[in-house]
């Protein structure tokens, strides 16, 4: 199958898949009353948003599936040169793929746990946070074990080249998706901003992988850009419904996933650029609230609250973060080009 032909095909089946299921899976939420809740401490105007229907992510979480089950299948029949030509080995390559779908699906049920007990339960923190991070680091450690087993423990530096972490493999693992995951996780506070981010970094992965020859790897982001795009039409501002922890933690699984994927999950650091700056605003807050006994550095944390509270509207909040984001990622495709790739 023709390298681009695939790319296209699952960028536009997801972003198709996406967008249609807005028409059903907005009233059936409406109709189960699954409603977002609003707590007291974020932004007063927020409370508008009150009753939106959550559990949005399901929508280019089936749509991203779906389109790479479509391509693969449609590959199959045809010729299979798709993986055929890939630069990794066969066995490496649906480790990579499998495993990190399989990652991000099982943080997206983590999520869904947490929407549903909100929703349904109405215990509106969800999963406690021991709760959270105890099924979090399971996910993770199943997924570093496909990894390991797998001879998968190096991963490759820019400018420096691919280095075997041996054991310190584990304790990076874990600590690297477990902080991107919740990073991402924290860029989710208001309408179309981590679709829109995600989308673009989606797009940086797609062109990395491609450079990589990782063509399947290019697929998987492809889908996610298109999925990410088809539900923007209903997110973006005023949005008509919300991802929830459904999305942001299946987001923030596929990011890590595609990062690990291209053998270099520091290139997050450019590529999710507004991630970094969302989670390091909120770590920052906290350090300073308790150093200080209740002084803080930002009006309110995520990063993405102090501009909202400091007179910024959602919209331009949105175009500027994802700038920002656009510049990371073209430096990081730079980074990856000379550094890694050429």
């Amino acid at each position: 199958m023709n390298t681009y032909a695939a790319l296209a095909a699952a960028a536009v089946i997801s972003f198709v898949v996406a967008f249609l299921l807005g028409f059903v899976l907005i009233p059936w939420l409406r109709k189960l009353k699954f409603g977002q809740t609003i707590l007291d401490i974020g932004p007063v105007w927020h409370k508008s948003k009150q009753g939106t229907p959550v559990m949005g992510g399901l929508m280019f979480i089936i749509s991203t599936v779906v389109s790479v089950l479509c391509v693969l299948v449609t590959d199959y029949l045809l010729d299979g040169s798709l993986f055929a030509g890939d630069s990794l080995m066969p066995g490496q390559m649906k480790v990579k793929l499998v495993g990190g779908m399989l990652l991000a699906l099982g943080f997206g049920l983590i999520g869904f746990a947490d929407d549903y007990i909100k929703v349904v339960k109405k215990r509106n923190l969800g999963l406690t946070v021991l709760q959270k991070t105890i099924a979090q680091l399971a996910v993770i450690f199943g997924y570093l074990a496909a990894l390991y087993f797998n001879g998968l423990t190096f991963m490759k530096i820019p400018f420096v080249g691919a280095v075997d972490l041996k054991w310190f493999f584990w304790f990076f693992g874990l600590c690297v998706i477990y902080g991107a995951v919740n990073a991402v996780n924290f860029t989710d506070g208001i309408d179309g901003l981590c679709a829109s981010v995600t989308s673009i970094t989606a797009i940086a992965f797609c062109a990395a992988a491609f450079m990589s020859k990782f063509f399947g790897i290019s697929v998987l982001a492809a889908s996610l850009a298109g999925g990410c795009l088809g539900y923007l039409i209903w997110n973006y501002y005023p949005s008509k419904i919300i991802m929830g922890d459904t999305g942001s933690m299946f987001l923030g699984g596929m990011v890590v996933a595609l990062a690990y994927a291209i053998d270099c999950p520091l290139i997050l650091v450019f590529f999710g650029i507004i991630y970094v700056i969302e989670a390091m605003s909120d770590i920052i807050q906290i350090g300073y609230f308790k150093a200080t006994h209740g002084k803080r550095i930002f009006k309110m944390a995520p990063i993405h609250h102090h501009f909202e509270m400091s007179g910024w509207k959602e919209r331009k909040i949105v175009t500027v973060f994802s700038m920002v984001n656009l510049v990371g990622c073209l430096i990081g495709l730079a980074v990856y080009w000379y550094g890694i790739a050429a």
